[in-house]
């Protein structure tokens, strides 16, 4: 049975770094996208290669921010790529600042076809799309789920991308699979279902499935309190574990780990609940992946 727990993705050789462009906007203040995934790859032995999508202020869970759409720069900052002969090992893409951008990613695509395609699909959370994303941008996101090597939507994003209607963070294992039979039926090859809750339980689940394997659970305890960030964060450290040589299973487990561990001591940082998660701190959780 080809499952999560015997799919391999990247094998390190010596001490070559692998180089993976990360496809995400970049905020000046609050933990998310470039801001999280340039350490937390970097500490995990990846040469990361940003590619910003918007440059914001600060994230949109403040009520103030300013968004610079970056679309305009994004064939010349790629045609410069191309023109230097740049090599990529993966390509990891999160918040777009446009619909126009899932063409650029696509670029990425064609020009480097052995390049890992790691989608972390961020548009919304809670049954709502986030306020800088429009209908056009979710639709125009659906042309990124076929060749996915690794999908990672939450709830709300599985229900964009596929049309089944959200049904809430407690949801039963007949709604998961067929929520990973409509996203694989769509084209990607593997996928990480995140953050289903049951009422009256302190355990969040995530669910991992590949083509024609089963659906395997992974879970940890559910903390009384959510932060801003942590959706990136998991992302990344799957992305981070998967470049260390571990198997999905293993990384989708490190992920979880490294995020109840981030959120745990976060409390101890002023404005935390707006700012979101400290991740700084557990970077030793990622380095200890290549040990």
């Amino acid at each position: 049975m080809n499952n999560a727990s015997n799919l391999y993705l990247y094998q390190r050789e010596g001490g070559y770094l692998p180089r993976v462009a990360a496809v995400h906007d970049l905020c000046g203040y609050g933990k998310c996208s470039l801001g999280v995934a340039i350490p937390v790859l970097s500490a995990a032995g990846i040469d990361v290669c940003p590619v910003p999508t918007s440059l914001f202020s600060a994230h949109t869970r403040f009520p103030k921010f300013y968004m610079h759409d970056t679309t305009p720069m994004l064939t010349e900052y790629l045609d410069a790529w191309r023109e230097e002969g740049i090599e990529l090992d993966g390509i990891y893409s999160g918040f777009l600042g446009s619909a126009e951008q899932v063409d650029a990613i696509l670029r990425l695509y064609r020009e480097y076809p052995k390049a890992l395609r790691i989608v972390d699909p961020v548009m919304g959370d809670g049954g709502s799309k986030y306020p800088t994303y429009t209908d056009e941008m979710c639709e125009a996101m659906k042309g990124l789920v076929d060749g996915a090597d690794v999908l990672t939507p939450n709830l709300t994003e599985a229900s964009i991308l596929t049309g089944i209607a959200y049904a809430g963070q407690d949801v039963d294992e007949g709604y998961i699979g067929g929520m990973m039979d409509a996203l694989l039926g769509m084209g990607a090859k593997s996928v990480v279902l995140k953050g289903v809750v049951h009422e009256g339980e302190s355990i969040i689940r995530n669910y991992v499935s590949v083509v024609g394997g089963d659906v395997e659970e992974v879970s940890s305890k559910l903390l009384p309190y959510m932060l801003h960030g942590t959706g990136d964060l998991f992302a990344s450290g799957l992305t981070a574990a998967i470049y260390a040589g571990k198997n999905l299973l293993s990384a989708v487990e490190f992920a979880g780990s490294l995020v109840r561990h981030a959120m745990e001591i976060t409390p101890e940082q002023p404005d935390y609940q707006v700012r979101g998660v400290s991740f700084e701190s557990v970077l030793g959780d990622v380095t200890a992946l290549l040990a």
